[in-house]
């Protein structure tokens, strides 16, 4: 299995709205490193489900239910989707500050490349923040 963060503004489609909906296609993406890593999910994957702009947190895990096809919103063949399903929201988002200041994660990929939308996360750095998520 592999992990993943996907971000999404919660004023475009937050994760509440996803839980409502019960599944969504992931599309949007306009970026070659962002699609490469929507290829690479599959089926069964976890996803960290993060609110930028707004919150800037980790608020929920979606699971991978669909593996890449191509992205219905647009005819050009480059770009592609994945189907994701509310898995599990956490007890207590995992702020972007919590993570910036905690030496376990300063090389995650929401810290080193911020602007990227879908990025891969180790076992190691998903587990941690799960266990942040349930501290008080």
């Amino acid at each position: 299995m592999n992990y993943w963060l996907v971000k999404s503004e919660p004023f475009k489609y937050s994760w509440e709205q996803f839980e409502q909906d019960k599944k969504t296609f992931w599309d949007g993406v306009r970026n070659y490193q962002a699609r490469n890593n929507l290829k690479a999910m599959k089926k069964g994957d976890l996803v960290l489900w993060y609110h930028s702009n707004e919150g800037k947190e980790i608020v929920g895990i979606a699971k991978v239910v669909k593996e890449h096809y191509q992205d219905p919103t647009t005819e050009d063949p480059n770009w592609v989707v994945v189907d994701l399903k509310p898995f599990k929201k956490l007890k207590k988002a995992v702020t972007l500050e919590t993570i910036k200041a905690d030496k376990m994660l300063q090389n995650i990929g929401l810290v080193r490349q911020g602007r990227l939308s879908v990025m891969p996360v180790s076992q190691e750095e998903f587990d941690y923040i799960l266990a942040l998520s349930e501290q008080k």
